[in-house]
């Protein structure tokens, strides 16, 4: 064996082993960034995390909107009023009582479907093709008919809710109006996406 064939072979092991190190370092640079695209980004982190909203300044009879697992979330403030009507509406209703468990956690299965009864926190998506309904708070209003007591009405198919979210018959929605998972922290802070009764 010559000298030129041991010279040869202890460098080729020497470019061997240098390339393998090489690969697995860029194999590595290539992999962090492959696997760490299949973690949620902050954003979707952020999109299903709990939302504090702040109800202070809300008006009696007003809504307002917030975002919640990329889904508008309403809360409106009722007047006693409206909380009056809520009742003589049962007979117009499909589900006046909220047996269909899967709308509204269980501290929301009452008369006013809500934690505190001036409040109504609803997922504002229309239970029949997943439209957003358009709050309606006027009485009588011409295009929803002298008996209308205020809610929502979608503008897709006609669908129309009370102010408790829950859906009148004989429309196409075949279901009440989602009440998210939410509890109040203090009399003015809601925060939606967190159970009252898990929290």
């Amino acid at each position: 064996m010559s000298t030129d064939n041991v010279v040869d072979t202890k460098r080729r092991r020497f470019l061997v082993n240098s390339t393998s190190v090489i690969a697995a370092v860029g194999a590595g640079f290539v992999a962090v960034p492959f696997l760490s695209s299949w973690m949620p980004s902050e954003r979707a982190k952020n999109a299903g995390a709990p939302v504090e909203v702040d109800i202070s300044k809300l008006e009696e009879g007003r809504m307002m909107v917030v975002e919640w697992q990329s889904k508008p979330v309403w809360i409106v403030k009722r007047s006693a009023k409206t909380l009056s009507d809520l009742a003589t509406l049962d007979d117009m209703l499909d589900d006046p009582n909220s047996e269909n468990v899967d709308q509204q956690p269980a501290y929301a299965q009452n008369a006013d479907r809500s934690i505190k009864p001036e409040f109504s926190v609803l997922v504002g998506i229309c239970t029949h093709l997943g439209c957003s309904p358009t709050f309606r708070p006027e009485i009588g209003a011409a295009d929803l008919g002298a008996d209308w007591l205020g809610g929502f009405f979608c503008p897709c198919h006609s669908s129309t809710f009370d102010l408790a979210g829950r859906v009148f018959k004989g429309v196409p929605a075949p279901t009440n109006l989602v009440v998210p998972p939410h509890k109040y922290v203090s009399d003015n802070v809601i925060i939606v996406g967190v159970d009252e009764e898990t929290a």
